[in-house]
């Protein structure tokens, strides 16, 4: 029984015929021992057959289509072209050898070409590998490692689907600038408190948002000029008509020191600063919650965004979340407290970064390593739906939170919650059933254009007809106007004709008259 080998080169298709497997007898360690010696390797493997690739382009749509396992029509002709051919009916003598199980299945399915691929086929492939630029007379030195690269480099581009909205990065970067941002507000509107209670040491204890801190003393500027004028422009910023009018009257009664104005311009500059950072931090949080709902919106709708992204940050990706554990996402963040207790045999945490979680902080005591531990399963289940989900959508997670809601509420009294099973069957139906009724809508307006279309187009046959018939009438009332204003003129004429006539006579009558009249004379 003779055996092909089928090689997939960047340069092309090549089929290799394989001498004396009597004398080897598929031995793989002979194989092995004789790959590095080309005059033996020679003797076993021939080339059969060789099909060059196109273009560059085409080159890597074969190499896709065969890491799918897929014969393409090119391969399947080339196949046919330089085999035997299969008999109906009767075993074929022959078989290919092939690196691609999966390839190998669909050519047998397709053409009936027994396909094998084991460690001898492996084996000999690695020879056939190693010795490719020698069998192929009319490649030229270096060209076989140019279209490897070539073909390595736009085959890795093409494997990763970059999905942009689907950038976990983006989050990981927003909530550390997140973080950073609060810290660095935070100790700027410390600084901004104690610049300015030189000046105005009472506003401190009246305002004590940090925030509202920063705009209301870039708005008073010098407490000396404060008036009860400013009391509308203080209630905007404050909120509270109360807190305006204390704010003047503590202005009035102030025991902080003057100011000159270039200190109060510094002051004003950095508070402006402060409160330009927190507008900014603002947009970074509805950034970082938009981000979350296209990439994490399962985990997001459970445990909220910012928790979300903090343990995909921590992770590394969400890649990384879904492939943890349980029992490892519940003590992410808590990493030095688990290795202390380790080391000095103490208590292990109970949680990390899920105890910024509501749910557990609703928890009573005792409850809470129970409710940590249930809320990191559905932690778990989230991303994972998150990451190798084709189509994004809050529904898995909105069950699951209400999952957490029922086992909170069977701690605290006692009712029974419904199991994950029938909440995961109940989502799937009814995003079937919403799949189901879009179609229908769908496939109603698909339904409502074409009858509307029909409708346009008859009326528009019905406008064309009556188009036509308005112009016939117009034509025919212009050939009747035009044949009365003929019939008008011609009989004109004639009116003028008979006039003349009338004239001529009338002329000769006159001349026989004076004629007469001389005769008398």
């Amino acid at each position: 029984m003779t055996m092909y080998v089928q090689y997939e080169s960047s340069s092309g298709y090549a089929i290799f015929e394989v001498h004396g497997l009597d004398e080897i007898g598929q031995n793989t360690e002979a194989v092995r021992t004789s790959v590095s010696d080309l005059s033996r390797f020679g003797r076993v493997v021939q080339l059969t057959a060789f099909h060059p690739f196109e273009s560059a382009l085409d080159a890597l749509n074969q190499m896709n289509a065969v890491s799918e396992g897929v014969m393409t029509d090119e391969l399947r002709s080339f196949l046919e072209l330089n085999l035997p051919k299969v008999k109906e009916g009767k075993k074929p003598k022959f078989s290919l050898g092939l690196a691609e199980p999966k390839l190998g299945s669909h050519i047998f399915e397709a053409t009936k070409i027994p396909c094998q691929s084991n460690e001898f086929v492996l084996e000999l492939l690695r020879g056939v590998r190693q010795h490719f630029d020698r069998f192929i007379k009319d490649l030229k030195p270096g060209d076989l490692e140019k279209s490897q690269l070539g073909l390595a480099h736009s085959y890795s581009r093409a494997k990763v689907k970059f999905n942009v909205n689907r950038v976990d990065n983006m989050v990981i970067q927003a909530i550390f600038l997140l973080d950073t941002l609060d810290k660095d507000i935070n100790s700027f509107a410390m600084r901004v408190r104690e610049w300015y209670s030189w000046h105005f040491p009472e506003l401190v204890k009246i305002v004590n948002d940090n925030y509202l801190y920063s705009r209301v003393s870039k708005m008073i500027d010098d407490k000396s000029k404060l008036t009860e004028d400013h009391i509308p422009m203080l209630t905007e910023v404050l909120g509270d008509e109360d807190k305006a009018k204390e704010v003047v009257e503590a202005g009035k009664a102030s025991m902080g020191q003057d100011l000159s104005p270039v200190d109060l311009i510094n002051v004003q500059t950095f508070a402006q600063r402060v409160m330009d950072l927190a507008d900014y931090r603002k947009k970074l949080y509805d950034y970082l919650v938009t981000k979350m709902s296209d990439i994490a919106p399962n985990l997001a709708a459970l445990i909220g965004e910012m928790v979300g992204a903090r343990l995909i940050s921590h992770a590394g990706s969400l890649t990384n979340l879904a492939k943890c554990p349980s029992s490892t996402l519940q003590i992410l963040g808590a990493e030095k407290a688990l290795f202390r207790a380790l080391k000095t045999r103490g208590n292990t945490p109970k949680y990390g970064l899920i105890f910024h979680s509501s749910f557990i902080g609703r928890a009573s005591a005792k409850n809470k390593g129970r409710i940590a531990r249930y809320l990191a399963n559905k932690c778990s289940i989230a991303s994972r739906i998150d990451c190798f989900a084709d189509g994004a959508t809050t529904a898995f997670g909105e069950k699951l939170r209400e999952q957490v809601e029922e086992r909170l509420e069977f701690y605290d009294k006692g009712v029974a919650p419904r199991k994950n099973v029938d909440v995961m069957k109940e989502v799937i139906e009814n995003l079937q059933k919403n799949d189901d009724e879009g179609k229908d809508v769908s496939a109603k307006k698909s339904k409502k254009k074409k009858a509307k279309g029909k409708e346009e187009e008859e009326e528009e046959v019905v406008a064309m007809e009556e188009d036509k018939s308005e112009k016939k009438k117009k034509k025919e009332k212009r050939k009747m106007e035009t044949a009365e204003e003929n019939e008008k003129s011609e009989k004109k004429k004639k009116k003028s004709k008979a006039g003349g006539d009338e004239e001529t006579d009338d002329g000769h009558s006159t001349k026989k008259k004076k004629k007469k009249s001389k005769s008398a004379e």
